[in-house]
């Protein structure tokens, strides 16, 4: 019978990946949490079915390889740069604090200064693949909160290539003679890894690039698939065998050349499902070398490796965050986000046991701090939603981002001194505040923009437009904007939660102030509905109903019977949203559209499902294409 080692491998693997992923999303955990908990269940240290060791460490390799080449594809220096001037200098002060702390924890611990250095490094950065989708849930991705987490997460990414490259070398140093020749032996590793950077980016730049769209005219998407997969495997081979750098960072180089090109989107989604599977393989073989028993013998070990993740890189992040001048929301967002370690910790970890620079004890540690760091991960993001008010309001907090923002908070003269009774205040300015602000612009009103972004607001100011840099939640800060003689608040922010806290400070304000606020949720429109002088538009339904109406147009339907039509569809709820918890019972929709139609002739001019009611346009016929069309994407 012929050996049956790898299939098994590969299917319980994968079967107890399913059953713990599973489990651990009906608790609310991380998928990754499953993921290591499985392997620990078929590992060689509990009871039961036991994984081939071997072929499962053969099978993390590639998925390790189609991790960093899914990094390398997605890399982006434009998303970097556009946050560099807080990304890079916080992201590297957090990265030596963390490692510090790492680097102690491992000399109490009776460790040699290598090994403790290496347990540092690797406690030291955060998991992309946990921080994007709590970001996603959150609805915080395209946030500038947002933006300067991925920005820090990127340079975490590179600062874990060069560990990568630097601890075979490292090794390298340690175990050679001093006769010198160590010194030597490093060079030509270094020099092995210049040259084979320079040849990936300009000759397979190049190459590379030009082979994938001649294989993409054949017009088989298996074949595209396979160059795609040939490349990312294939260099990191070749990279690993006859340059001697690691397979991570050929993977990485491979990915980063690929995505100049035109197809790298094509490429990404092909290999996803592949490097999906083998990445659960990876976490899964990770936590197959787990073993309960060191754990539960010590509690205490476990204890202080998950309080210096938890706390130490969280905090370490929102001090930086806060001295560089960043509003407190933006400082707790990104302190929470990296309060746990990740994918690359494993990967880092499982190297430093393999070139002797981390004792098995450290990576049994690493390994349960990840698990439990990324299990209280979505507390974290609930105690800094909580504890945010608080935080601002404390004086050295306040003190702190008033000296980093400089003169940014401050207008001179502020609206309510020079004169400006009717301007209006617009609460993110990224592409609807945006627009916004260029209709007021062509009637020649005055504005106020509030953004987060700190860059945006010093060329707003060098454009002579009125601006400030900071969290429109801050009461201070909307007194800087006149909120009190203002005409109109335009709260064009991502943020639902802020939007709420902003709409009620400022109504305490001036409670006569006009509100036009963009919301994400059906259900929050329907509650502002009841408030007096609040038009709240969700952005998707906003961009359905305009979608409807030049559809409906097209089929030759009247400008009224167009626009009664509209605006019942902006008092019903969306299909996704039911009206109830059974979907069986919900109203047919044209029923909906019917009674809105009634109601519309009914109420003239009043706020229906928080938008206004659209005069209807005259009659257009149905080739004229005469109709706008409401872009409210952000």
């Amino acid at each position: 019978m012929h050996d049956t080692q790898l299939l098994a491998t590969i299917a319980g693997g994968l079967t107890a990946a399913f059953i713990g992923g599973y489990v651990a999303r009906r608790l609310g955990l991380p998928v990754i949490v499953g993921y290591l908990i499985a392997g620990m269940a078929i590992g060689p240290f509990t009871p039961g079915f036991v994984a081939d060791q071997n072929v499962a460490t053969q099978l993390a390799e590639l998925g390790v390889i189609l991790l960093m080449f899914g990094v390398g594809l997605h890399f982006s220096l434009a998303d970097l740069w556009s946050v560099r001037a807080i990304a890079i200098p916080g992201a590297a002060g957090q990265i030596a604090i963390g490692t510090s702390l790492g680097t102690l924890l491992g000399l109490v611990l009776g460790w040699e200064l290598t090994e403790a250095l290496v347990l540092g490094l690797a406690l030291s950065v955060a998991s992309t693949v946990v921080l994007i989708r709590a970001l996603t849930e959150r609805r915080e991705l395209e946030t500038s909160q947002g933006r300067i987490a991925l920005g820090w997460l990127i340079v975490q990414d590179l600062y874990t290539i060069l560990i990568l490259v630097m601890l075979p070398t490292a090794a390298l140093m340690l175990g050679t003679r001093s006769d010198g020749s160590g010194v030597v032996d490093v060079a030509v590793v270094l020099g092995k890894a210049a040259l084979l950077v320079v040849l990936m980016y300009v000759v397979g730049g190049r190459v590379f690039p030009r082979l994938l769209l001649s294989v993409a005219r054949e017009g088989s998407r298996e074949l595209f698939t396979l160059a795609v997969l040939a490349a990312a495997i294939g260099i990191a081979f070749v990279s690993y065998a006859v340059f001697g750098v690691s397979l991570a960072l050929g993977a990485f180089l491979a990915g980063a050349v690929l995505a100049e090109s035109d197809l790298s989107h094509q490429a990404a989604s092909d290999a996803l499902p592949l490097r999906d599977a083998f990445a659960v393989l990876f976490l899964v073989s990770v936590g197959m070398l787990v073993d309960p028993a060191f754990l539960v013998a010590n509690p205490l070990h476990v204890a202080a490796v998950v309080v210096l993740i938890v706390c130490g890189n969280s905090l370490a992040a929102f001090g930086i965050v806060t001295v560089l001048g960043y509003p407190s929301r933006v400082a707790v967002t990104v302190g929470a986000g990296l309060a746990h370690v990740g994918e690359f910790t494993f990967i880092v970890a499982a190297l430093g046991v393999q070139l002797g620079l981390l004792p098995a004890e450290g990576f049994q540690l690493v390994v349960a701090g990840a698990i439990l760091s990324i299990s209280l991960n979505p507390f974290a993001f609930r105690l800094a939603d909580r504890i945010e008010p608080r935080v601002r309001e404390v004086r050295l907090v306040k003190w702190l981002r008033i000296r980093g923002a400089r003169d940014l908070t401050v207008l001179d003269p502020a609206p309510s001194r020079r004169g400006d009774r009717r301007h209006a205040i617009i609460a993110g300015f990224g592409r609807v505040g945006s627009l916004v602000a260029g209709a007021l612009d062509r009637r020649g009103f005055g504005y106020v923009v509030i953004d987060l972004d700190r860059r945006l607001v010093e060329r707003l100011r060098e454009r002579g437009v009125s601006a400030l840099y900071g969290d429109a939640t801050n009461e201070e800060l909307l007194e800087q904007a006149g909120i009190e003689h203002a005409a109109v608040l335009v709260l064009a922010m991502d943020d639902p939660a802020a939007a709420i806290v902003t709409l009620e400070r400022a109504r305490h304000a001036n409670p006569r102030i006009e509100v036009v606020m963009r919301t994400h949720a059906d259900r929050t429109a329907a509650r502002l509905r009841e408030e007096e002088r609040v038009w709240s538009l969700t952005g998707e339904r906003e961009l359905g109903v305009q979608m409807a109406r030049v559809t409906l147009r097209r089929f030759g339907i009247s400008g009224a019977e167009v626009e009664a039509i509209a605006q019942g569809l902006r008092v019903g709820p969306a299909p996704s949203e039911p009206e109830s918890g059974d979907r069986q019972r919900t109203r047919p929709p044209w029923n909906r559209l019917r009674a809105a139609g009634l109601r519309l002739r009914r109420r003239p001019g009043r706020l229906v499902a928080g938008a206004p009611t659209i005069e209807p346009q005259p009659e257009v016929p149905p080739a004229s294409g005469g109709d706008p069309v409401l872009d409210t994407d952000a």
